[in-house]
């Protein structure tokens, strides 16, 4: 499976799943059972490939603003969610996280940037597919720290100051 193939995939199970990540994590079960095992493992290894790359500390931060805070878990789930939203996106946030603001038109923390079940589709298809679990990926795993500089999410001067398009949207507070 290539880089296209795996885009589409997500692309296709969001758009049926009407940006449910709920059932959008379903649909991209049931298409994952379609393929071979071989198949799925290229998948998974796409997407643990850019969950490990969204670990940053913008990213976080843009995470904190947007659903006004963002634990550990909270983020591991944003990332999956932002790989759900497909490439544009994606790739978008993580040249510059605070394009979010005019990449996510209807976002809506009560609902969106949290697609746990995301992160989980890859394994639960192959185990569905092979009565398995799915094997080692043989990639890089996860940075220990998140990429780049520290940022203080206490510090609401400074994440409105990192990130103004989102704080602006978002946050709607400007401190003089």
């Amino acid at each position: 499976m290539d880089e296209t193939e795996f885009w589409e995939l997500i692309d296709d199970s969001r758009e049926a799943a009407e940006d449910d990540p709920e059932e959008q994590a379903d649909l991209l079960i049931e298409r994952l059972m379609r393929l071979d095992p071989d198949a799925v493992i290229d998948f998974a290894r796409h997407f643990e490939a850019r969950y490990n790359r969204a670990y940053t500390w913008d990213l976080w931060a843009a995470a904190v603003i947007l659903l006004d805070g963002a634990s550990d878990d909270a983020f591991d789930y944003f990332r999956c969610w932002l790989i759900g939203q497909g490439r544009e996106v994606f790739e978008g946030a993580l040249h510059d996280p605070d394009r979010l603001a005019d990449l996510l038109p209807d976002f809506d923390e009560e609902e969106d940037g949290d697609a746990e079940d995301l992160g989980y589709a890859a394994d639960e298809a192959y185990e569905r597919l092979t009565g398995t679990v799915m094997p080692d990926l043989g990639i890089a795993p996860a940075p220990r720290e998140p990429l780049g500089t520290v940022i203080d999410f206490e510090d609401d001067r400074a994440l409105e100051e990192r990130f103004p398009a989102l704080w602006e949207r978002f946050r709607g507070a400007s401190y003089e």
